[in-house]
């Protein structure tokens, strides 16, 4: 039975305490994005409203993890996740009272999500930082590896449970249970108890925000793979993944028979995505921003399967493969920057790439409509291919990318980067970063 279990849960408790509580938790979040339309629908609201409700979580977002990046470097990453898990629990709680007993508005909704997109705010970057704390660097891929596979799961397994929640308690039964998960995983949060290197400076040692943010930013700017894969992501964000959430499921409306179709070229990318989360957890790459380019230039060439006009089966098996290619990119990048980036800025650092993320992937949904209503939804969908792959390609054919090592070194990296030391007063430096 002990071979069932992945060697990292096994040896490192901590994080196998945290990896149960993430995955309940990650499971609700896949019913909610299914749970909360439904529940806006049910009292009465339009699709605009759906959207005012989606939209409303996603503004605190953008606004606030620059924010969530500095607190998360600045205290015990458990307890901002604790503190965000406590809060979801509460929205989602709230939600589904007032959904089950017939007081739900949109506006109520709408501000009670914004409430939970805050709090996301600060969960993600210090979720990204606390995990180098609990599982050594060499098995750091592996336990990327296994958060992945959760999220992955729960493409396939999610939206199912959704639907036979809402079908037998409604929206806000779906939304309870999602309240329960993040209970579950703030209770283990609380019982991993102080975390060595978590939240160490004191606040006589902060520069100050601004300074901070500055750091991160230097971090970010200094490190030519860092950037340019930031960029590399954002433009898979912003130009593929429209191609996923508005002019596929048009296209399968129009030409494929309908929702049917389009579920089952869902559930084999999210087949995929497993496939390639287990991939990333066996396979140790000498280079493994090198690999996560190539599979970054995979997962690009979702929109042309999308409108290439072939079969539904084929469509679903060609998706299987970008979603092997999207997860080892996401796993192999996580890694490089928990590895790569000092433990003492990684949640800044993290906030921005979450920020570039977040910001411009709404700007691509926006457009993607009217566009393919301009050109014709296959030749945009062939635009967005001609114009992601390109940009993945360019990623892979950086030598900074290509040369990135597995593991730190100890020597400057072969690109000159700003110093990492923070700008601390008092007479002693900070401590060397770990590698560059």
């Amino acid at each position: 039975m002990a071979g069932l279990v992945p060697e990292v849960l096994r040896a490192e408790r901590q994080f196998a305490r945290l990896f149960v509580g993430q995955s309940l938790s990650a499971l609700g979040d896949r019913v909610t994005f299914v749970a909360l339309p439904f529940a806006v629908v049910s009292i009465g609201g339009s699709a605009a409203d759906v959207g005012l409700v989606v939209s409303a979580g996603l503004i605190p977002l953008l606004v606030f993890t620059l924010v969530g990046g500095v607190w998360a470097d600045r205290l015990p990453r458990q307890w901002i996740m604790l503190a965000s898990d406590v809060v979801r629990c509460v929205v989602q709680a709230v939600l589904a009272v007032l959904l089950l007993t017939g007081h739900a508005g949109v506006w109520t909704m709408a501000a009670l999500t914004a409430v939970y997109g805050l709090a996301e705010a600060f969960f993600l970057p210090a979720s990204m930082g606390l995990l180098p704390l609990l599982v050594p660097v060499d098995r750091l891929r592996e336990a990327n590896a296994l958060r992945g596979f959760v999220q992955s799961a729960g493409l396939v397994l999610g939206p199912g449970l959704a639907a036979v929640l809402v079908a037998t308690v409604g929206p806000g039964g779906a939304l309870a249970v999602d309240a329960v998960s993040f209970a579950a995983s703030a209770l283990v949060l609380a019982r991993l108890g102080p975390v060595a290197g978590s939240g160490a400076a004191g606040a006589e040692e902060r520069p100050g925000f601004l300074a901070e943010l500055r750091v991160g930013w230097r971090e970010v700017s200094g490190r030519t793979w860092v950037w340019s894969g930031m960029l590399a992501m954002a433009a898979y964000h912003m130009v593929v993944l429209p191609s996923v959430f508005v002019l596929g499921p048009v296209l399968a409306d129009r030409q494929w028979g309908g929702a049917g179709a389009w579920a089952l070229v869902t559930a084999a990318f999210g087949v995929g995505s497993i496939v390639g989360d287990v991939c990333a957890y066996r396979l140790r790459p000498a280079r493994p921003m090198a690999v996560a380019a190539g599979a970054l230039a995979v997962a690009s060439c979702q929109a042309l399967i999308i409108g290439s006009g072939a079969p539904v089966a084929v469509i679903a098996a060609l998706e299987a493969v970008t979603g092997v290619g999207v997860a080892l990119c996401y796993v192999l990048w996580e890694t490089s920057l928990q590895v790569h980036i000092p433990e003492r800025v990684l949640s800044r650092v993290s906030s921005y790439d979450n920020l570039v993320a977040v910001a411009l992937m709404p700007v691509g949904v926006m457009l993607a409509g009217p566009l393919s209503d301009a050109l014709g939804l296959r030749p945009t969908l062939f635009g967005m291919t001609a114009l992601a792959v390109p940009v993945a390609l360019a990623l892979l054919a950086l030598p900074a990318v290509r040369r990135l090592p597995a593991q730190a070194v100890p020597e400057a990296a072969p690109e000159a980067v700003a110093p990492t030391a923070e700008p601390i007063p008092g007479p002693a430096p900070a401590a060397p970063a770990v590698g560059v």
